[in-house]
């Protein structure tokens, strides 16, 4: 960086050179005139005050904007740019096209027994909510069937939230049995009823991270509740069907070690309007044909579409 007055001296220096090249190799600057003046004028000036560098002012940053543009189209006044599209799997629209058509009978267990089947449909709002959240709580670790095995037991004393306070450890254990866990599934019950009694009235929460905050209630039951028992669709959920299912098909961008990594990885990509649907699909699914051990290949109409089923 330079002042103006050096800038001036550098510019009269380059004039001096030019002159003296063009009188030939010999020659020696030419001092006369109107140069001379300037360039005495210069140094006095220079010797006069502080040389100083003028600061240099960043330049602004301008952004880029891009839109893109739908095929054949042209953008005009008016044209909305249109967001470039996310990552989703390959052909899983296709392979949702064949799990439909493939449990178009509704015919699993999951469809005669789930947590959707498993209250009384004649019982107040708040105590069809409740039986709702503890079929739930039941069916971890359990075949649908069991579950309702035990449901139809627990209905037939009177489940609200004030009979199971009031029924002793032993009898709750007993008509439960034999459902996954059922020990620590006792002690579950009893204390979310008492917070459900204490706190919210003998109804359940209507959100996500209070019902997950309830002893012995996971994700995967805290959005089907709100999904079965409050209409409302909060995300979706995963348990180890959807797990497994949605790694077999490759529907999550990267392999994931647990459901409720699935869940996040499948609500980054999945349209929202198919979250309420996913998870009563695939589960029938998994129950019936893309089995644990010794899935159905053959009878699956993504044979040719699943990367699991093709070895890749």
């Amino acid at each position: 960086m330079c002042s103006p007055q050096e800038s001036g001296m550098k510019a009269v220096g380059v004039r001096m050179v030019t002159r003296s090249r063009s009188r030939g190799p010999a020659a020696g600057p030419r001092w006369v005139g109107e140069d001379a003046v300037r360039l005495r004028m210069g140094e006095a000036a220079a010797e006069g005050r502080k040389s100083c560098s003028p600061v240099k002012r960043p330049r602004k940053t301008q952004r880029l904007k891009v839109a893109y543009e739908a095929p054949g189209g042209e953008k005009g006044e008016g044209t909305e740019p249109l967001v470039a599209p996310g990552w989703e799997p390959p052909d899983w629209r296709k392979q949702l096209e064949n799990i439909r058509a493939m449990r178009s009978g509704r015919d699993a267990p999951v469809d005669q027994l789930g947590a959707e089947h498993c209250y009384d449909p004649s019982a107040p709002p708040k105590v069809r909510r409740y039986q709702v959240l503890l079929s739930l709580m039941l069916s971890s670790q359990t075949k649908d069937q069991v579950t309702a095995g035990a449901m139809q037991r627990l209905r037939a004393h009177g489940l609200t939230v004030d009979s199971i306070l009031q029924m002793d450890d032993s009898t709750l254990g007993t008509l439960i049995y034999p459902v996954g866990f059922w020990r620590s599934k006792v002690k579950y019950i009893k204390q979310t009823s008492a917070i459900l009694q204490q706190c919210y009235g003998g109804d359940i929460p209507a959100s996500v991270p209070e019902l997950v905050a309830l002893p012995g209630v996971g994700p995967k039951m805290a959005h089907l509740a709100m999904a079965v028992a409050w209409g409302t669709v909060s995300g979706i959920a995963v348990d180890t069907h959807v797990h497994r299912i949605a790694g077999r098909l490759k529907w999550t961008k990267k392999a994931t070690k647990s459901p409720e990594k699935t869940r996040a990885a499948l609500e980054e990509w999945l349209p929202r309007e198919l979250w309420s649907e996913i998870n009563g699909l695939l589960v029938g699914f998994g129950q019936q044909t893309c089995l644990p051990i010794r899935p159905r290949c053959q009878a699956c109409l993504n044979r040719t579409l699943c990367p699991a089923a093709r070895g890749l």
